[in-house]
């Protein structure tokens, strides 16, 4: 049996994590082959919880899980983790703004970010989930000046799903069947859900739906769709969210399928025209451990206005958080490069191969 990694997992005994845990203990984020040591991290007043949730994990007696801990700070919680799935966060509360949630998350995101730079495995990889999720990665990120941005991702994996699901209930079509939706921009209202690229059974999905409905119903039933759960349940998504939590660390540690797009909140690079040093939801590929954005896709004037229109909404929320981002980290934010499957460049934060080592140079990407 291979060694086992450590996850670390804040807000550990809230609704996401209640279906969370779970999934990854009998293998399904991991890989079947893979032992798991739980790091579970929850306010002081929520410790009680937590341990019944490990006694109801202990109870599973699955094979794969080494180890759990149960910690009621993130800097004895991130310890040596080699996978962080930032979950916790202060939801909007009544007669909060949006630019309220942000100071108030800001304060949260700058600690479990400076826990990570002093604490985590060097190769850690981060999920955001916790809202606002692009805007929270960014402010980790920037507060952990020994990692890389790229290390940093936040979960656009729950709105490409419920794209798919939609779709698929739409036409007909069985979801493995559908490929090469994207999400751009922003986990909010703002996002842009983009079927121009998508197929159903190898047909493009617009010669197969009607233009009016695509506009005028399908984006903003993917928009909105958290809320109108919200308002059906009285509380938020949960299982759908665990799902994409493991869909997306999935695809990102062992790969995607061949060929395979998926959406994810990454740091851009300028690509698609979109500004540097944001987290924003690219269609990417993953190998390697590594994500790399698919390239050359054309555009449409309706997908450019969409697509600008969220990158604005993530700029206003940048301008908002800016006094608190460390001056030292935006170089690290606006210089990152593109990786190649030889690894010749990686990342612009010395990651590659130094110039006098010998390697075979290869111009295949990712």
């Amino acid at each position: 049996m291979r060694r086992p990694v450590r996850i670390a997992i804040t807000g550990a005994a809230g609704a996401i994590s209640n279906s969370l845990l779970f999934q990854i203990a009998d293998g399904s984020m991991m890989g079947d082959d893979q032992p798991v040591i739980l790091q579970l991290i929850e306010m002081p007043e929520r410790m009680e919880a937590l341990r019944g949730l490990a006694m109801e994990l202990e109870d599973c007696a699955f094979p794969l899980l080494h180890t759990i801990t149960l910690h009621d700070n993130v800097e004895e919680g991130f310890n040596n983790a080699h996978y962080a799935l930032l979950i916790g966060a202060r939801p909007r509360g009544p007669g909060m703004e949006r630019r309220d949630l942000l100071e108030v998350n800001a304060e949260i995101f700058t600690r479990q970010g400076k826990a990570l730079n002093d604490h985590a495995n060097r190769d850690v990889k981060v999920l955001v989930v916790g809202n606002p999720a692009n805007t929270n990665a960014l402010i980790a990120s920037r507060n952990a000046p020994k990692l890389s941005p790229s290390q940093f991702t936040a979960l656009t994996r729950l709105d490409h799903n419920r794209a798919k699901g939609i779709l698929a209930n739409h036409t007909g079509a069985n979801p493995l069947d559908i490929d090469g939706i994207i999400i751009w921009g922003n986990h909010s209202p703002t996002q842009f859900p983009d079927l121009y690229h998508a197929s159903v059974l190898g047909q493009p999905v617009m010669e197969q739906i009607d233009q009016e409905w695509y506009q005028q119903e399908f984006i903003p039933k993917v928009q909105t769709r958290g809320s109108q759960i919200i308002d059906a349940r009285g509380v938020s998504s949960a299982a759908s969210a665990a799902q994409a939590i493991i869909h997306h660390m999935r695809d990102w540690t062992l790969g995607t399928p061949p060929g395979q797009v998926v959406s994810m909140g990454i740091i851009s690079d300028g690509s698609y025209g979109i500004e540097k040093g944001i987290f924003y939801s690219f269609p990417v590929r993953c190998n390697y451990g590594r994500y790399q954005i698919v390239k050359g896709l054309d555009l449409n004037a309706f997908s450019q206005k969409m697509m600008k229109h969220t990158e604005q909404e993530l700029l206003e929320e940048k301008a908002a958080v800016n006094h608190l981002l460390p001056a030292e980290t935006e170089a690290s934010h606006q210089q990152l490069s593109i990786c190649l499957r030889s690894g010749v460049t990686l990342y612009a934060d010395g990651t590659g191969p130094e110039a006098s080592f010998k390697y075979l140079s290869t111009n295949r990407v990712m």
